[in-house]
């Protein structure tokens, strides 16, 4: 025995210290290795790294991990050096049973890109377990009486391992009385029988104590032992026998309970209560065997008293033994196998193993986003299963090993469309009928910055009063983002360039995050009308995109620019108009011509007359929106030789502001305006008041002896003057007079960047006998200067060049 341990120990020591054959097995992406049970920690097992084309130095960057599905972790690779070892304690008996082949079957993950490999470890029996009896001793009764080659069958033992360390033999302790007959049978498995080859005296040896000795075929061999007691009984020689030595039955799992497997039959040769038998299970049959069938003692029947489930026990091998009644009784025996068919009662199992979330939008087709697992217990059609994945979408499911598939990206998926993708993934095995499970995936995309700030317009427009506080606020611009977080972050900033000779910055600023637009400073309309510029609006994505929004800030007129009298009646002295007494009902004495700065009704100018306390009703009137001064009536020596005209000149806005003008009428002899005015032209030239009095004395005295010595020629002259001569206008305007432009209602409003237009056209025929009128200069505004137009003595009357020449002399002579 000693030596047999030295040798079994050296064996083992021979086979753990022998790597086993490594070898890549092409097709599905699996590499195959293989592994001796029972291999200490740490036992090298492949190269795993290196097998699967992998650099060492990537695996830990990255995320190399082993998944081993439904195992313990009995291997585990050393992420520095890239080697597969034994980490735990592998019994291959444990793990697979008697299967004849056993595999661990390993998941390889790596991330960046995400790989998905196969790797299958097969676990090669070593002889590591004895052969066992069920029992350890064997009580068996054999009558004296049998004859001689009688046999008696024998439980032989299990070994638990496969292969050649299962295939036993058997030997008997050597004696003179039995031998050992060993038979394969059709399930290959031995048939044991213990053969009598001398006849049995009980009164010489009532008892035989044998040793069985079972060994297998392993290296070192290891043997397993079971103590016969055969006890030598009398009378009754003859043992029951069945009709079968082997019975063989095939049932369906999930039976209900009572139902007949089968009926035994077995025949006595003897008489009496020799020959009437009893049928039982043989004393060493297994619990489970006891917990699934129960025998009738009477008439043999075997039924079922228990769950039947193929997925726990495929096959039920046990020995049903006839006794008869007899004294000593005599016992027969068969062996039962019931071979049990699957049905489909178990449904497929679904698992996602590995997730690589979430998806990017830019995310490239053919990207592995999740490995799915399915299995079923059932076996054949009825565990083989076949997935499918809804709703229909950019995903699609690979078959990639086995029951193992892969959740792919086959399309193309934008966030801003579907934010996540609820998958479903169905698996249904091929039985009838059929059984399916599901399991769910939530996609989650992420997101790309591929989406603009967007505008709901693509051009606002802003109205704003002028005069605005500074640093008001004016108006909000607002832009989404479809994207998410810093992609979806916008920020605002005006698109800079110069507003004249200024730059944009300094009349508004935006607000980088909240796109409210201030006004730096107060904005005049007479400046500025319209404000035209953009603002951009940028997200913080990478790269970041932009989009810009145009607006139009349109700067509203206020009433804070008064009426301005223009030349000649602006100025603080009043302008003097002369005017004949003889001048008949709306003859034009003068025209106020004035302007407003501010525009629409703030610049829409209207004029009144003031009329001063204590005096009656003026001979004067102006027009409302014309501004033209005219007389009511005709003129009485009562009204007086002078008179002083206040005109109120005054907008349509709110508050109304206005201005005044002051003109003084002084009313002449019809026959002393032109010397007056010819006077008045030379004071204007000389300057000096002495001399204009006593030229306005010798006029008048010249103009009073022609009146007297030639009232026909100054009634002929009146006649001719009332008929022939124009208004006050055409006498300055060469054809063409120039007049400020008006509409029907008077002066139209004009603000600082549209000047007052100057245009000319016909005066209107008059009745008035005027010849000139001094105190009406006409003007032309061209870029804010003035340029006034004095007529030449001379050209005033040119119908009657006579008399004109006659007044030139008598104001030359004077």
């Amino acid at each position: 025995m000693a030596a047999r341990s030295r040798g079994l120990l050296g064996s083992r020591h021979l086979l753990f210290s022998i790597l086993v054959h490594t070898a890549w097995q092409v097709g599905s992406g699996q590499v195959h290795y293989s592994v001796l049970e029972e291999a200490k920690h740490g036992t090298f097992v492949g190269r795993i790294a290196q097998d699967l084309g992998l650099e060492v130095g990537e695996l830990v960057s990255r995320l190399f991990r082993m998944v081993s599905k439904g195992r313990r972790d009995y291997l585990e690779v050393n992420v520095q050096n890239g080697i597969l070892f034994v980490n735990s304690r592998i019994d291959r008996e444990e793990l697979c049973s008697r299967s004849p082949v056993c595999s661990i079957h390993l998941e390889v993950i790596v991330d960046k890109p995400l790989q998905v490999f196969h790797v299958e470890v097969e676990i090669k029996d070593i002889n590591d377990n004895p052969p066992v009896f069920s029992l350890r001793q064997k009580n068996l009764f054999i009558s004296e009486s049998s004859p001689l080659d009688s046999r008696f069958s024998l439980e032989g033992a299990l070994d638990a391992d496969i292969g050649e360390n299962a295939l036993l033999t058997y030997n008997l302790n050597p004696n003179e009385y039995f031998t050992l007959d060993v038979k394969k049978k059709e399930e290959q498995m031995n048939s044991l029988k213990l053969v009598l080859k001398k006849v049995l005296d009980r009164e010489e040896i009532a008892e035989h104590h044998l040793l069985l000795t079972a060994t297998d075929g392993g290296k070192p061999e290891l043997t397993g032992t079971m103590q016969l007691l055969i006890t030598v009984l009398d009378v009754n020689d003859n043992t029951p026998e069945f009709e079968r030595t082997v019975y063989k039955v095939k049932l369906f799992e999930n039976v209900p309970n009572e139902t007949l497997v089968m009926k035994m039959n077995a025949s006595d040769l003897d008489e009496g209560l020799n020959g009437e038998i009893i049928y039982s299970f043989t004393s060493d049959v297994s619990p489970n065997v006891q917990n699934k069938f129960h025998i009738d003692q009477v008439n043999g029947e075997i039924k079922i008293k228990g769950n039947i489930d193929f997925e726990e026990t495929k096959l039920f091998e046990f020995q049903v033994e006839a006794t008869d009644k007899g004294s000593p009784r005599m016992v027969g025996h068969c062996t039962v196998l019931v071979e049990i068919l699957d049905m489909n009662d178990n449904s497929p199992e679904v698992a996602v193993t590995s997730l690589s979330l979430p998806v990017r939008e830019d995310a490239p087709q053919g990207t592995v986003v999740a490995l799915i697992s399915v299995s079923d217990r059932d076996s054949g059609a009825n565990g083989q299963v076949t997935c499918s994945l809804s709703p229909p979408g950019p995903f699609t499911l690979v078959s990639t090993f086995r029951n193992y598939y892969s959740l792919i990206l086959e399309g193309q998926v934008d966030r801003e469309t579907v934010l996540v993708y609820e998958l479903v993934v169905t698996a249904r095995d091929g039985g009838m009928p059929v059984l399916w499970a599901t399991a769910s995936v939530t996609v989650d995309i992420g997101d790309v910055n591929d989406n603009s700030p967007a505008f709901e317009k693509p051009v606002y427009t802003v109205f704003v009063r002028e005069n605005n506080p500074p640093g008001c606020h004016i108006f909000t611009v607002s832009a989404s983002d479809s994207d998410s977080q810093e992609n979806a972050l916008v920020s605002y900033s005006l698109i800079e360039r110069r507003v004249g000779e200024r730059l944009l910055s300094s009349y508004v600023s935006v607000h980088s995050e909240s796109g409210k637009l201030y006004a730096l400073q107060p904005l005049d309309h007479e400046e500025l009308e319209l404000l035209q510029f953009q603002v951009s609006a940028r997200d913080s994505g990478f790269p970041p995109l932009s989009n810009n929004v145009s607006l139009q800030v349109f700067i509203l007129d206020e009433n804070d620019n008064p009426p301005v009298v223009l030349p000649p009646h602006a100025g603080v002295s009043p302008v003097t108009e002369l005017v004949s007494q003889s001048v008949t009902a709306g003859y034009v004495v003068a025209k106020i011509r004035a302007v407003d700065a501010d525009s629409g009704y703030n610049a829409w100018l209207s004029y009144e007359l003031l009329s001063k306390v204590g005096i009656g009703s003026s001979p004067f009137r102006v027009g409302l929106y014309t501004g033209e001064i005219s007389t009511t009536r005709v003129l009485e020596e009562f009204d007086g030789p002078k008179h002083t005209l206040l005109v109120l000149v005054k907008d349509h806005g709110n508050p109304v502001l206005s201005a005044t003008a002051t003109i003084v009428v002084s009313l002449v002899a019809s026959g002393q305006i032109l010397k007056t005015s010819s006077s008045d032209h030379a004071k204007a030239k000389e300057g000096v008041s002495k001399e204009s009095q006593l030229v306005d004395i010798n006029i008048y005295l010249i103009i009073a002896i022609c009146s007297v010595s030639s009232l026909l020629v100054l009634s002929l002259l009146f006649y001719a003057a009332i008929r022939c001569s124009e208004p006050l206008e055409s006498l300055y305007c060469s054809k063409k007079s120039i007049a400020m432009c008006s509409s029907d209602l008077g002066n139209l409003p004009y603000s600082q960047q549209q000047r007052p237009k100057i245009c000319s056209g016909e005066g209107a025929a008059k009745n008035d006998l005027m010849a000139f009128s001094p105190n009406f200069p006409p003007f032309l505004e061209d870029r804010g200067q003035q340029q006034e137009m004095v007529p030449e003595v001379g050209k005033e009357l040119p119908l009657f060049p006579n008399l004109t020449i006659m007044f030139a002399d008598l104001l030359t002579k004077g």
